[in-house]
């Protein structure tokens, strides 16, 4: 969905104690030397792409974070901060000023100039290139005239080159948290020879993608099997303290937890549920939590027919216990969520759903009658994220609360499940997940819910949520912004195209031969702390 990042796996909520830090509890417990040179191996699934606007998953982000280095990043109060560039600034948040950092150069040698950006940006937003993240492009003037099968131009009028290591980005309207979204992996920069022509992304690329971040490609993209990326030593920013990173490819979770208790792996990212009980007692203080930004959802392809009338939607949704599943699959390290945006960002509003959330299962059974729901409830959800057991137990209420048919279908792969949505290919309800891109309230609604949303695949489409959506945008402040943002949130709740399940909170281990092992709010080992063990 991308963040904006579509989460593979099962995410498991946030603590009891939430805070808008953005890493998480810190080191493991390796007292051996260090070893800058040992490369760490680090569990992820299949990423679906590896060009930056078309990577809109947590598994292609996280090799992504090690390949290039953002414009900016986030403190611990979710506020950007300069990475990449020197300043970025606006006097009227409608025309911003990019200024870069000198001395950073691609991996192949060549410099990083605004040219770069202006590259990346404009194959990004232009239609035909099919690009998943293409919407965030959106707000900056001339995106309307890339859109369409035979767009009336193809670079964004808003994008201005003023030097070598300066551009100006003029919006279609005001939009106070720009900066903030520019540390968004569609935002990195693209070299010239990621180009074969002007516009168009060389051949082999993907395979092999160039970046300007701490560590570069080392081979090529083994798919189904791993990434594997070293320390770029002309990087000008913060150094890394390991020599490279193995992004191991893992269709089965615990396939993973297994590798990573007897040391074959260094880092799993997301515990399995089966493993949560014992995982403390397994791992040690190996086992860590920290705060993520996750929500997990059931969704609704409100195209077809039979899911069309938002009374089913409700019906099915009041047909779910969330709270004994959070405590029967997930042991209660889960916080069952009734809202569309998670409590790491401001505007967060507890129960936004409702009665659309109250575990009624009388009252969901004769709603779902009347609205005539279909007999048969399919849903869908990706083989290697650990999700069979609570979709199992959701089918099992669906099936005794609403007295239909229920089957889970696993897609083996969570790039197989977007390659067959977004061709709405019919798979029932299915699973998603998401980490948010950047801290906004507007980016839990935006990018799922838009009319246009780079990873709305339900069909959604409400013309007064577009509206609330563009005016929060265009505010002045903060404050002007979420109210309109939380109208729109209201509207979902009245529309509910997708079932609010559960947040998301980062549990994950590491083997005995790392430390310093961090996971921030986006899903993502941070590979500028990690630390091998000799």
């Amino acid at each position: 969905m991308r963040v904006r990042r579509l989460a593979a796996w099962t995410a498991l909520p946030l603590a009891v104690t939430l805070g808008l830090t953005a890493c998480g509890s810190g080191g493991g417990s390796g007292s051996g030397e260090s070893d800058p040179n040992a490369a760490v191996r680090i569990e992820i699934a299949e990423p679906q792409h590896l060009v930056p606007t078309n990577t809109n998953e947590t598994s292609g982000s996280q090799v992504l974070s090690a390949l290039f280095s953002p414009l900016v990043d986030y403190d611990e109060a979710n506020k950007p901060y300069e990475v990449a560039a020197e300043s970025v600034t606006s006097s009227d948040n409608k025309v911003w000023t990019v200024k870069l950092k000198d001395g950073y150069t691609f991996h192949n040698g060549e410099k990083v100039t605004a040219d770069s950006y202006l590259d990346a940006w404009n194959y990004g937003a232009y239609a035909p290139n099919g690009q998943n993240s293409s919407y965030f492009f959106e707000k900056i003037a001339g995106y309307d005239d890339l859109q369409g099968e035979k767009p009336a131009a193809k670079t964004l009028s808003g994008l201005k080159k003023v030097d070598d290591l300066t551009f100006t980005v003029t919006l279609a309207e005001p939009y106070s948290e720009f900066k903030t979204m520019l540390g968004y992996t569609a935002f990195y920069p693209l070299p010239k020879a990621a180009f074969s022509a002007p516009g168009v992304l060389a051949e082999g690329y993907e395979q092999a993608p160039i970046g300007q971040g701490p560590f570069r490609m080392k081979g090529t993209w083994q798919h189904d099997a791993k990434v594997e990326v070293e320390k770029y030593d002309a990087f000008p920013g913060e150094k890394p303290k390991v020599g490279g990173v193995e992004f191991r490819i893992y269709q089965q979770p615990t396939a993973a937890y297994a590798d990573v208790l007897s040391d074959n792996l260094d880092v799993i990212k997301t515990i399995p549920t089966e493993n949560l009980s014992t995982a403390a007692t397994d791992l040690g203080d190996r086992f860590q939590q920290s705060p993520a930004s996750s929500l997990q959802v059931l969704a609704f392809p409100t195209f077809q027919k039979e899911f069309s009338n938002p009374e089913v939607r409700k019906a099915i949704s009041m047909a779910i216990d969330r709270d004994e599943i959070t405590k029967s699959i997930f042991k209660d390290s889960q916080q069952p969520a009734r809202s569309f945006v998670s409590p790491v960002v401001a505007g967060y509003r507890e129960n936004t759903i409702g009665a659309a959330g109250e575990f009624d299962p009388a009252k969901a059974k004769a709603m779902y009658e009347a609205a005539g729901g279909p007999k048969k409830i399919e849903l869908s959800y990706n083989g290697d994220g650990g999700h069979k057991d609570w979709i199992d137990a959701t089918c099992n209420q669906l099936k005794a609360n609403l007295g239909v048919e229920c089957v889970g279908n696993a897609e083996p792969k969570f790039a197989d499940l977007l390659t067959k949505l977004k061709a709405k290919e019919s798979v029932g309800l299915f699973r998603m997940g998401w980490v948010m891109d950047y801290p906004s309230m507007e980016n839990y609604l935006g990018p799922l819910y838009s009319s246009n949303g780079s990873s709305n695949y339900y069909g959604y489409s409400n013309p007064e949520f577009d509206r609330l959506l563009a005016e929060g945008a265009a505010a002045a402040t903060e404050d002007e912004a979420i109210k309109k943002y939380q109208a729109a949130e209201d509207l979902l709740a009245k529309d509910l195209p997708v079932i609010p399940l559960r947040y998301g909170q980062n549990n994950f281990g590491h083997s005995t031969k790392v430390k310093n092992v961090e996971m921030d709010l986006f899903d993502r080992i941070d590979l500028l702390k990690i630390e091998a063990v000799k």
